[in-house]
């Protein structure tokens, strides 16, 4: 038997081919005793939807856009985005939308992209992650009318629909656990500092230095493993080093633990550890890692969502999702006197 159609179902249920179409987009215009006839003999004949007419009709893609302006070598190994693409995957799949994902070098690329997308009609809206300050891809989506929803705080959305994790209650978090220890020596192995969420870190996390009086450094890198890395050694060999050392992601934590083992050091006796996001890596390494958590996977998920509710209709706002929480493991420990 060939394809099913509308019209071959109505003949068998014995209706017409618009009773059939509101029964099976569950719209009004029968009554449920059509409705359920209509979808028992869709299921016997193994009826499929039409997604080409489907997209045509309902003048949509049935697919999100996602870029990521990242290196495919860090992207590849950061944990973080495996968990957040497998959340907005979860829901996409409900609704058999299908996700864009497009990994480019820079920003300029990343809006190369949605120029593209929309005059195409590729996608009915976009995730827009890495939010940057002063960010030119918000004015962009404003133009081309996009609709999107940003991964970031909402003081860097400028009134678009935005879905965040509160960083600077999670910096204060962190910092005040490895002040509690004692450690009056902290260092912090960050992000790039263009990236908005860094940005918010960073200035969480000069304010809770001067409110505990203690002193504080700062490295800036790619998130990379290998750059984690250099900081961590840089910070580990200076005359006088840090005995509490922050990651703004479990990537270049984990890579720095190695430094520190390779240096003949160990966690926490010569130098506390706290991670940001709290992937497997975290509970795997020896020791396990102090880590600021939240479910990454359930934040993706709901990234999806708010992005259903604007196609629906729903108004831009500020979705607070979560705040991390500290989870102290076995790298966590008060200051070796030296």
């Amino acid at each position: 038997m060939g394809r099913v159609t509308i019209k071959e179902i109505a003949r068998r249920a014995g209706v017409s081919k618009g009773a059939v179409s509101y029964a099976l987009n569950n719209q009004p215009g029968v009554s449920e005793a059509t409705r359920a006839r209509v979808l028992k003999v869709a299921e016997e004949l193994e009826w499929m939807p039409n997604r080409a007419a489907r997209q045509l009709s309902a003048a949509r893609s049935e697919t999100f856009g996602l870029v990521l302006a990242r290196t495919a070598k860090t992207l590849s190994e950061e944990p973080f985005y495996m968990g957040f693409v497998g959340g907005v995957e979860s829901v996409l799949g409900e609704k058999s939308y299908a996700l864009a994902l497009q990994v480019v070098p820079d920003v300029q690329e990343e809006m190369a992209t949605y120029r593209k997308w929309a005059a195409e009609r590729r996608v009915d809206g976009v995730i827009v992650v890495d939010l940057r300050v002063d960010d030119p891809r918000i004015q962009l989506l404003r133009k081309l009318e996009l609709p999107a929803v940003i991964v970031g705080d909402p003081v860097l959305a400028d009134g678009l629909t935005s879905v965040w994790t509160d960083g600077r209650s999670a910096m204060n978090a962190a910092v005040e656990h490895v002040a509690s220890l004692g450690h009056k020596a902290i260092a912090r192995v960050a992000g790039p500092p263009e990236h908005g969420h860094v940005w918010i870190r960073d200035q969480a996390y000069a304010a809770v230095g001067r409110r505990l009086g203690v002193q504080l450094r700062i490295r800036h890198t790619d998130f990379s493993g290998e750059e984690g890395a250099t900081a961590t050694r840089e910070l580990m060999t200076a005359e006088r080093r840090p005995t509490a050392i922050i990651y703004d992601n479990d990537l270049m934590a984990v890579a720095g633990l190695s430094v520190i083992n390779g240096l003949g050091l160990k966690s926490p006796d010569d130098v506390t550890l706290v991670a940001w996001d709290d992937s497997a890596l975290c509970r795997l390494t020896h020791p396990t890692l102090t880590a600021m958590s939240h479910n990454i996977v359930a934040y993706g998920a709901e990234v999806a969502t708010r992005l259903f509710g604007l196609l629906d209709g729903a108004p831009a706002a500020a979705h607070l999702y979560s705040t991390p929480v500290l989870v102290i493991r076995d790298s966590s420990g008060p200051p070796n006197p030296r």
